[in-house]
């Protein structure tokens, strides 16, 4: 049996101002600081110019940037696991 994907991917979205502040208001899943959920969702949707701008926004607004996920981990340590994370990984360590 093949699964086919139930969406298809976006590329060359358009992420103004607006749009990337959107992604500060979430609601996180049960158990999951809101802070992390916030950074780890702008990680997943934006190319790394709109990620650097949004932790900028975030930064702004006063949330943190070393929230943890369950397990215990930064949205850092968990890029930094990533191929070609650097340019996210910068914007996240310029602040």
């Amino acid at each position: 049996m093949v699964l086919k994907k139930d969406k298809k991917k976006v590329v060359g979205e358009f992420f103004d101002d607006d749009r990337i502040r959107t992604f500060l208001e979430c609601t996180p899943p049960e158990g999951v600081n809101r802070d992390f959920h916030m950074l780890e969702r702008a990680y997943r949707g934006m190319q790394p110019e709109n990620f650097a701008t949004f932790v900028q926004f975030y930064v702004e607004a006063g949330h943190d940037l070393q929230a943890r996920n369950p397990n215990g981990k930064t949205l850092e340590e968990l890029v930094a696991q990533h191929p070609s994370s650097e340019e996210y990984l910068d914007a996240l360590r310029s602040h």
